[in-house]
């Protein structure tokens, strides 16, 4: 039960992640979610780092997209920014926002990246799917009031992952 929740890697930061790194897994794309993972959740406007890392990424021919829970209106104004394509309000866990990803992309599961910040929606609707999953860091301690109970599900599977296998924190892949 708890291989569904288990990330394939936990990073401290998706920036430090290059197109090398991407190829050298043998992917081609990532999926990327937005609050927590990119962006801080309260704030509204892609920051310098997340516009360089998109353009690092396709400028190397990796494909991207944002795929959030959020509100069309704020997924919006950050993938206006970046140029980057996305699907908003994509209720992970749940696969058809995934597929659909996939098929806007022409991309195959086993080539593709999902990285996010929480367990109960990136982690295991990527793994739902045989993403490889890449669990990183939330980029500010708080949360908004819908994500606290999937943040307190999260310690306790953390919990007991750490007991059945060794996770660490990277810098980079």
């Amino acid at each position: 039960m708890l291989k569904q929740f288990s990330p394939d890697r936990m990073l401290n930061s998706p920036f430090g992640i290059t197109a090398e790194h991407v190829r050298s897994l043998g992917k081609t794309t990532i999926l990327t979610d937005l609050d927590n993972t990119l962006l801080a959740w309260d704030e509204m406007d892609a920051t310098h780092e997340i516009m360089n890392w998109f353009t690092l990424l396709e400028a190397e021919g990796i494909k991207v997209m944002i795929l959030s829970n959020n509100s069309e209106e704020r997924v919006d104004r950050v993938a206006r920014a970046t140029r980057i394509p996305y699907l908003a309000k994509a209720k992970k866990p749940l696969s058809k926002n995934f597929k659909k990803a996939l098929r806007e992309l022409d991309s195959a599961p086993e080539e593709t990246i999902m990285i996010g910040d929480q367990i109960m929606t990136d982690i295991l609707g990527g793994n739902r799917q045989k993403l490889m999953t890449i669990f990183v860091r939330p980029v500010k301690e708080t949360d908004g009031l819908a994500t606290k109970f999937n943040r307190f599900m999260e310690r306790i599977i953390l919990k007991r992952l750490a007991k059945k296998q060794k996770m660490e924190w990277e810098d980079s892949l």
